[in-house]
């Protein structure tokens, strides 16, 4: 039966009236019924999508600190009163002179800027950089989890529905 063949059970967690008070449940998926497991394969799918999007996001401002980490390295006195290009606003830029390779006014969120050695400002883009990197890997790990959950919900699900049309066929003859 289906339980001899996918054994598998899964941890759900089911909240009570208060988020501090959790309870967790093992749940034998080939016990389930179809509309439930439809529901459970439908969440999956909404997690993995959420954390798609996650994960891209995580990417695009990993990758933006690691533009940033480039340009502070670039920065040595052999460019002091080099023509740059300096940004008004996101689209538009005027030609400017660097006039200090010491320092740089890092961008630390919220319209924070925080004037920092470039030595610093290697270490600080170093610390954000892992940080990211950790966080993608803690969402790749859950994306690979809601992966297989979903996956071992949608067969039990066609084995269960498969097994409904030949009883209704048993049935009918």
């Amino acid at each position: 039966g289906i339980n001899a063949e996918y054994g598998y059970f899964i941890q759900i967690n089911l909240r009570k009236m208060s988020a501090a008070d959790q309870n967790v449940q093992a749940v034998d998926l080939a016990q389930l019924p179809i509309p439930q497991l439809n529901q459970l394969r439908s969440q999956f799918e909404e997690e993995e999508n959420m954390l798609t999007q996650s994960l891209a996001q995580l990417k695009g401002v990993q990758s933006r600190f690691v533009e940033s980490q480039d340009c502070v390295a670039k920065i040595s006195k052999k460019t002091l009163g080099k023509t740059v290009l300096v940004p008004l606003t996101s689209s538009m830029y005027v030609p400017g002179e660097l006039a200090d390779t010491e320092t740089v006014l890092v961008d630390i969120g919220t319209g924070y800027h925080v004037k920092m050695t470039i030595e610093e400002a290697k270490s600080y883009f170093d610390r954000i950089i892992a940080y990211i990197t950790k966080k993608m890997e803690v969402v790749q790990k859950n994306l690979v989890e809601k992966d297989k959950l979903r996956q071992v919900t949608t067969d039990i699900l066609q084995l269960k529905l498969q097994a409904q049309v030949q009883q209704q066929q048993q049935q009918a003859s």
